[in-house]
């Protein structure tokens, strides 16, 4: 057994980072998966608190350890551990305890765990596998035995532990707030709850779920959408986790009865986001919420979101306009905040006052006025945006319109000469002005100051690098979505296509997503048709006679166009194949 670490890079010269493999630092640079300022503050922490350089970095935030492990592997010339090659019941950890001869508090000692694979034949992983102690007493212990030495992500070696554990006695109770408040500051759990955060990160999820039942929990990331299980972890483990998180966020993690909200901002894999972390109290615990902002958002603009040519010209002609209300539709998670933000920083060219009131701000915009409500001093939606109308606005952006007054103040800035940008939950474009009537907003003054609506959704995109091509989708689908580009005047080029999967995509088929939009704008008709309180559905029929389609008609557009599959757009904009 090497008793000499191999992760520790020399510190008499951190400033010389060379890539060498001998040295996990200039393995890592070399790699590309962190800078070499990184791997210098990872030194000075290393100096100064010990400690392998590849756990200071996770730490740090600086890398993921599914990013980190692989290059380990290969400096170490040690194999990386799947899940499937750990035992997934203590049985064969106590036979391989019994068989060493050590006792199970000397393996936990030891942040150490074996297990029998077959006859004679064993394996190993800790918390820190070149430990020279461990080496030393694995060939005392199993010298007529092949032992296999593996890395392994510390979920996986906790997992190990708490079966060593189980053998010798039950964990005390959670109630013991004081040993939560210290299981969350172990560097187990430090390391463990960043890994899943920088996880996240790499596989640019929008959200962490931690969802506790009784024998295990769960964590999910929702990732283009759909939330895919990633860790399946003991029981045991929960309170911990959860603590952790809880105590970044700034919750009381004594109060486990009633919901919590709490946000903190941090460096994950080397990307700066502010997560805001939601807990409900649970059956079996506390389901945890986390959900993953950049500080910067990247790429925002109008041409990213998947707006078809003529939405594209529409909607830049609204967002043009002097005056009047804009209103983005859809449910949480559709993308209507990233529309509205990409529309401000296109068309912010610094000759006008541009002014949001969010809750919460999440992108912060360049030469942009940004507020941040807090209703418990007080600090309503409809208080700020009194304020703000003394700051000689000319664009106002509101995060949602939730009541009566918002929309008022919304409806009476749009009168007296600004451009509001706003978002509703309606499930379609016209309901919006059924919706502000049943608000109390006056139907004629629905009909005067709302400019244009805009509902959308977001379909996964398919992987460009196994997308194989579709013989024929449903004929009735095919028709309508030729029908629809040539009614909107797009090309009707087909590029049918379906998803396969490969390790590109991580075998989903699917990476990113495009908006599908339904745009809708304020006619005449439409006016009069408000102002005499048409039902929904007669406002769409007006609409849809001066050229408005559908979400499902947009969606098989693109779907046309190969950006995605029509299961997809089926999925997102409801109804069958048939249909």
């Amino acid at each position: 057994m090497n008793s000499v670490s191999a992760t520790e890079l020399p510190t008499s010269d951190p400033s010389e980072l060379a890539p060498h493999p001998a040295l996990l630092g200039g393995l890592l640079v070399e790699s590309g998966l962190v800078s070499a300022d990184d791997v210098k503050r990872g030194l000075e922490f290393q100096r100064e608190f010990g400690g392998r350089l590849g756990a200071v970095l996770v730490r740090m935030g600086a890398i993921s350890e599914d990013n980190l492990l692989p290059v380990l592997a290969r400096q170490l010339d040690m194999p990386l551990a799947e899940i499937e090659d750990f035992p997934m019941d203590g049985k064969r950890v106590q036979a391989a305890i019994e068989h060493s001869g050590l006792s199970a508090e000397w393996w936990l000692d030891a942040q150490a765990c074996i297990w029998e694979i077959d006859e004679g034949r064993y394996g190993c992983t800790a918390r820190d596998p070149l430990d020279p102690a461990l080496g030393e007493a694995l060939d005392r212990a199993f010298a007529d035995d092949e032992v296999t030495l593996y890395l392994a992500r510390n979920q996986e070696v906790d997992r190990l532990l708490e079966l060593v554990q189980r053998s010798l006695r039950k964990r005390g109770s959670d109630d013991d707030i004081s040993r939560l408040r210290e299981l969350a500051e172990e560097a187990p759990v430090i390391e463990l709850v960043n890994n899943i955060l920088s996880q996240a990160a790499d596989q640019d999820a929008s959200d962490i779920h931690v969802e506790p039942e009784e024998h295990q929990f769960f964590v999910r990331l929702r990732i283009d959408g759909v939330l895919h299980t990633r860790y399946t972890l003991p029981r045991e483990r929960f309170a911990a986790v959860a603590s952790r998180i809880k105590l970044i966020s700034g919750m009381d993690i004594a109060e486990r009865r009633l919901p919590q909200d709490g946000r903190v901002g941090m460096r994950v894999s080397g990307e700066e986001l502010d997560i805001r972390v939601s807990a409900v109290p649970g059956v079996h615990g506390e389901s945890l919420v986390l959900r993953l902002l950049p500080k910067e958002a990247q790429q925002l603009r109008l041409t990213h979101l998947g707006f078809a040519d003529d939405h594209y010209r529409l909607f830049r002609q609204w967002a043009t306009s002097p005056h009047g209300i804009i209103l983005v539709t859809g449910p949480t998670g559709s993308g209507k905040s990233t529309t509205l933000y990409a529309t401000l920083d296109e068309i912010n060219e610094r000759d006008r006052k541009i002014i949001t009131v969010e809750d919460p701000v999440e992108y912060q915009l360049k030469g942009v006025s940004q507020i941040q409500t807090h209703a418990e001093i007080g600090y309503t939606f409809a208080r700020a945006l009194r304020a703000i109308l003394r700051q000689d606005p000319d664009i106002i952006m509101i995060g949602e319109i939730r009541d009566l007054e918002t929309a008022e103040i919304a409806v009476q800035a749009a009168l007296t000469g600004h451009l509001v940008f706003s978002t509703l939950h309606t499930n379609d474009s016209v309901s919006a002005f059924t919706r502000l009537v049943d608000m109390g907003v006056e139907p004629f003054l629905v009909a005067t100051s709302v400019r244009a609506v805009q509902a959308q959704r977001l379909v996964r995109r398919v992987c460009s690098a196994c997308a194989e091509p579709l013989d024929k989708p449903h004929p009735q689908l095919r028709e309508q979505a030729l029908a629809a580009a040539q009614r909107a005047g797009l090309a009707t080029d087909e590029n049918w296509v379906q998803a396969r999967g490969c390790p590109a995509c991580r075998g989903t088929g699917f990476r990113g997503r495009v908006g599908l939009y339904e745009l809708v704008d304020v006619s005449e008709r439409l006016q009069d048709g408000i102002t005499s309180g048409h039902t929904a559905q007669a406002l769409w029929r007006i609409a849809a006679e001066e050229g408005a389609r559908t979400l499902r008609e947009d969606g098989l557009i693109k779907a046309m166009q190969g950006l995605t599959t029509v299961e997809e757009v089926i999925r997102v904009s409801g109804g069958h194949a048939g249909d």
